[in-house]
């Protein structure tokens, strides 16, 4: 997977398979959750983005409720989508001494199987780069194979 291009991808679960898409726009959170709304199913439409190899959101879309995850809050200081997500979850702006951490609803995808302790140390790994914290989200949610090779298209 090449780790050093910003990408969203939207996942949905519909009659027993995964579905996935390419976003068009990474950095256009209000964009992507209209994307989502369009793909609602009972498990709703799930967009997993990464930003600049610094960190990834996670969006869910389920029926009017909307869900939003960081995996590092004091990215809002240097990126502007990061600002952007604080400000839709309505979360206070990191200050310049803030230590990284996640921000948003923790349990975003514990009902498709990865809680929130295991969300919290996925981005605690700074081995990882965000392309591959969504790859292990992607594989423990059961659409690894098709997240890599949409990305590799």
């Amino acid at each position: 997977m090449n780790s050093d291009v910003d990408f969203a991808v939207a996942a949905w679960h519909e009659s027993g398979t995964w579905n996935l898409e390419i976003l068009p726009d990474p950095y256009n959170l209000g964009s992507v959750i209209k994307e989502l709304q369009s793909h609602q199913t009972n498990g709703g439409a799930l967009a997993l983005i990464a930003i600049d190899e610094e960190f990834f959101i996670l969006v869910r879309v389920l029926g009017t409720h909307i869900s939003l995850f960081i995996s590092d809050v004091t990215c809002a200081l240097d990126y502007e989508v990061a600002s952007e997500f604080l400000e839709i979850a309505d979360l206070p702006s990191p200050e310049d001494d803030d230590e990284p951490l996640p921000g948003g609803h923790m349990d975003i995808i514990s009902d498709l199987g990865m809680g929130h302790m295991e969300l919290e140390a996925l981005c605690d790994d700074t081995e990882l780069f965000p392309d591959e914290q969504l790859e292990a989200i992607a594989k423990r949610l059961g659409f690894s194979e098709e997240f890599v090779e949409l990305l590799e298209l």
